[in-house]
Formats: structure tokens, sequence, C-alpha cells
């Protein structure tokens, strides 16, 4: 090749590198495979960012719960409520409600404090202490104190030791009560088709997302108290979880319409997951994800957890009561 041909080569071959770098990087993000992934969760959570539970749902403390949950104190030992306690329930967060363990995974291990060897799913939180030290355990709900846990200490199989101040539980006999709410158009088919899940207690009728205090059905008509209509559903988070709840709300509606829900329009008929912890978030964002990734335009909100108040009483199990189905709610497999 001669020295003028040589020349011709490599400017032509400088031309060229840029357009070849730049076929070459799309076709890596194409073959990856995850990049739309992380692109799209990141827009979700630009959109809906995450907000920590509001103190209109969490309950008053006294100054020694305050102490020890939200000053992050403990109380001393063998003088907790439940350090001995051998009834049958479930262990509830005293700030905010949530169930957090069951009496099956509690066992005595003689330290003083109540003792468990595992937590409900999604129910608790570790964080390491500053010093380094120690694993603190909060509800991962609200964030309340809980204490510290322990592991491979050898008190039971799991290697495991939750060790609770029994000021941060309230004790309830009976299996777990989780709650979860959502809106998805008219309130009365939502229920309807969600009471028919396995591990579902019952779910209530009601409005949430607001700004009016306990406000009526002709008031939500009005489009001017903010609200949804929305469900409350109470569920046993150890034969379903919150996910697949989530996952079935979003194939009972349509999750694509903005106005409304079918043949009803207005801003009570939006379709919104309402999330109370930092775990029922990233359900929400990741099934969202999901449905965007399938192609769905998607136009159900993400929204903190607000006060939801329970509608009049013709509302509840209207389709039951009336003996009839759904106008504008069905099922439609969309994971």
């Amino acid at each position: 090749m001669s020295n003028t041909h040589q020349k011709l080569f490599f400017m032509l071959l400088l031309l060229s590198l840029p357009f070849i770098l730049f076929a070459s990087g799309k076709k890596e993000v194409k073959e990856k495979g995850d990049v739309s992934e992380v692109t799209m969760n990141e827009s979700l959570e630009k959109k809906y960012p995450f907000v920590p539970l509001s103190d209109e749902l969490k309950n008053e403390l006294t100054a020694k719960e305050a102490y020890v949950i939200l000053q992050k104190g403990t109380e001393r030992a063998f003088v907790g409520e439940y350090t001995d306690n051998k009834e049958v329930g479930t262990y509830y967060c005293q700030l905010c409600d949530a169930p957090l363990y069951v009496s099956d995974d509690k066992f005595d291990s003689n330290c003083g404090w109540p003792s468990f060897d595992d937590e409900l799913p999604g129910a608790v939180t570790r964080h390491a202490d500053p010093d380094g030290l120690r694993t603190e355990i909060v509800c991962s709900t609200c964030g309340g104190h809980l204490g510290h846990v322990f592991l491979n200490e050898g008190f039971t199989d799991k290697n495991t030791r939750h060790c609770v101040n029994s000021i941060s539980m309230d004790f309830r006999s009976g299996p777990p009560v989780a709650r979860a709410v959502f809106a998805g158009g008219c309130f009365w088919g939502v229920e309807y088709l969600m009471e028919s899940l396995d591990g579902v207690y019952d779910v209530k009728s009601g409005y949430s997302g607001g700004s009016t205090i306990n406000p009526t059905y002709q008031e939500v008509l009005t489009h001017s108290t903010g609200h949804l209509e929305a469900v409350e559903v109470l569920y046993n988070p150890l034969e379903i979880s919150y996910e697949e709840i989530t996952k079935y709300f979003l194939e009972i509606h349509d999750p694509t319409q903005a106005n409304g829900q079918g043949p009803d329009i207005g801003n009570q008929y939006l379709s919104a997951i309402f999330y109370g912890s930092r775990n029922e978030y990233d359900s929400a964002i990741k099934l969202l994800t999901i449905l965007e990734d399938k192609g769905y335009k998607i136009a159900t909100q993400v929204r903190p957890r607000k006060v939801f108040y329970e509608a009049e009483d013709y509302h509840q199990d209207y389709y039951t009561n009336k003996g009839s189905t759904p106008y504008c709610h069905s099922y439609t497999k969309r994971f």
C-alpha cells in the first residue's frame, strides 16, 4: 500500500471512529437488558419521591414510650410487660399499629426482654448503631425504635434474637392483621373483587387522600375535598404478601386510565396506591415498572398513606348485598 493510500485509509478510519463507538455503545445498552429498567425506576421515583409515614397516622405516646421509641432508649431488664408473656397472638408497633411479631416466634432467652427469632415479612428494618457494635431494629412502617438484633447465639435453629422493648409493642390476641389502602375507581367493585383473595380478612370502602376531615359521600362528589374513593384491605401477612395484593389490584382495574375508571369520570375515581412503609413503596414502584416495561402507559399514582375514612354503611359490601357484580371492574392478567 502506498503512503498516499495509507494516509487516506487512516483518515477515513479516524472519521468513522465516532460512529463505530456510538454503534457499539448502543449495542451494549440494548444487550444489557437492565438499563431501561433502572431508568424507569429512577423516573418513577423522581415522579413519586418516598415520603415517610405522616405523624397523623401515629399514636400519641406517653413520656416513657417516647423515651424508648423516639429517643432510642432502653427500658430496664425484667420489668417489661411482655418479657414473660406466653399468650398466643400478635405484637404490634406501639407507635403506628403495624404488626411486627407473632407469638410462635417468641422464645425465652433469659435476657430480660422479649425475644423473637423471626419477624413478620417486611415488618422490621435493621440499622447499624453509630458505634458499629450492635444492630438496631426499628419498625419498617414508622421507624420507631424496637431494640437490637443478635445473631449466632444458638438459642434457636434460626440463630437470631430480636431483643425488643416491651414498651415498643402492643400485644393483641389472634393472628396478625396488616392494612393496605388502594384507590381504583368506584370502591364498590374494588372491594368486591379484593375480598375474594385468600388471606384477606375484610375490605372496607372509604375515602382517603384529601384534606376534609371525615368527609361524607356527598361532599366527595363535589370534587372539593381531594379524597379518592378508596378501599382498606385487612389481611394476614403470613398468608398473602403486600406485593401479591398490589399486583392483584393492578389487574382488577385499568391502571392506564388517567381521568377515572370506566364510565366513572372525576378526581375521586383516580387510580392510586397509598403506601405506608418503604417496603410498600418499593413494591409499588417495582410493579409499575414491570407494567411500563411491558408497554403500559401507567396512570396509577403512588401516594403516601393518609387517614382512611370508612364510608357510609350502605356502601359496604354493596354488590354482595345487592346480589350483582361490578360494572367496571374485572380481572385482566397483566403480570
